[in-house]
């Protein structure tokens, strides 16, 4: 599909996730096989979809593309049925478990979630056709019963301390390695205890100092938390700096960026929390999606998407093109100050591009949108 133009409309289409009661309240987030609480990661392909229901500590599954508002889940994993909803820690075994999922992925059949607050990804072999079913192995931890933040020793190349994101870009997987203020890298997909091929953010595999221990650079992160890109582009979310990273050519063991959105330059990290924020600046910028020349940046804690229509390869501070959640680039207000509504947002935390549908983890309003561009 070609890539859409800034006069394209972008609406939305479907929900999941409960409806808000009278759209003044937000909705129901007890969980069941219809709700939500505070949803990260979205995935869907031509097999289904994949959800992070986070603070329901589980993840959720459809085994064809909804087709309907608050159509109900399939499969839930991490919690013994759809009633579940408590962290792992302490009360379900760790083996089936899960403490605040933050991002899903599904590569060559294989499921990945980011299990953020127990320190690992969880991988599945193929796709579960049943609920509960126990993920084959994991990576960041010795087994599954481990829980521990860098296997409750140092920081080294086989650790993860809130993993928050996931992603596969050309052949490569990502993991955003936020508490070690890192993201490593793999060519292809990698087995339990496989180091990285390289690693960005940091001076070496035993190290994870916020911004490398001195001031905000070119290659450095505060809180890296999503990965996007192409064989010619790869783009960071560094949520803490308020700014997204950009290498082009693809970067290799320390790196420095040669774009940054959000900031004037490379070295600032400015937050402007009050006041008109326009088509340049972030707030915590949370997730990513790359189509085609097309670049999605959910700006979190400004309750909107922005997008850019231009895969930028350098400088700095690119005004993007066009928003969505909020009627212009000027305010930021969750769902606008006024009632929730379709095509309102509040704390945009997950997306994912699929054919011509936008897939917005919207949240603070506890649901799953689907916007169409046309």
């Amino acid at each position: 599909m070609d890539t859409p133009s800034p006069s394209s409309v972008i609406r939305p289409v479907l929900r999941l996730g409960a409806e808000s009661p009278g759209r003044l309240l937000l909705s129901d987030a007890q969980a069941s096989q219809t709700s939500m609480n505070t949803p990260r990661g979205v995935f869907m392909d031509s097999h289904g979809l994949v959800v992070a229901d986070t603070g329901n500590h589980r993840v959720l599954i459809w085994h064809s593309i909804p087709t309907e508002d608050g159509q109900p889940a399939d499969v839930v994993l991490g919690q013994p049925d759809f009633l579940g909803q408590g962290p792992a820690a302490g009360r379900i075994s760790t083996e089936n478990g899960m403490y605040t999922p933050s991002s899903v992925l599904v590569v060559d059949g294989h499921l990945y979630v980011a299990d953020s607050w127990h320190h690992r990804i969880l991988v599945w072999n193929t796709r579960p056709l049943k609920s509960y079913q126990p993920p084959d192995y994991v990576i960041g931890q010795p087994n599954l019963l481990a829980v521990e933040a860098n296997r409750g020793g140092a920081i080294s190349a086989t650790s993860l301390y809130w993993p928050y994101g996931i992603a596969f870009v050309a052949g490569w997987l990502f993991i955003a390695d936020t508490g070690n203020r890192r993201v490593l890298a793999w060519n292809g997909l990698p087995q339990p205890d496989q180091a990285p091929a390289f690693i960005l953010g940091q001076d070496s595999a035993e190290t994870g100092q916020e911004n490398r221990g001195q001031s905000v650079s070119a290659d450095s992160f505060r809180w890296p938390y999503a990965i996007a890109g192409n064989a010619d582009v790869l783009y960071i979310a560094d949520s803490g700096n308020h700014r997204v990273l950009g290498w082009s050519p693809f970067p290799k063991q320390g790196s420095p960026a040669n774009v940054v959105f959000g900031q004037p330059k490379f070295v600032t990290s400015w937050e402007f929390p009050y006041g008109p924020q326009g088509s340049q600046r972030l707030r915590f910028p949370s997730a990513l999606a790359v189509r085609d020349q097309l670049l999605a940046v959910a700006d979190m804690s400004n309750n909107r998407v922005l997008f850019w229509h231009s895969l930028h390869r350098d400088g700095c501070f690119h005004p993007a093109d066009m928003v969505i959640g909020q009627p212009n680039f000027e305010v930021n207000g969750e769902n606008r100050w006024q009632a929730v509504e379709s095509n309102t947002l509040c704390w945009p935390y997950g997306l994912h591009f699929y054919d011509n549908l936008l897939l917005v983890a919207d949240s603070g309003n506890n649901r799953v949108m689907f916007w169409r561009i046309e």
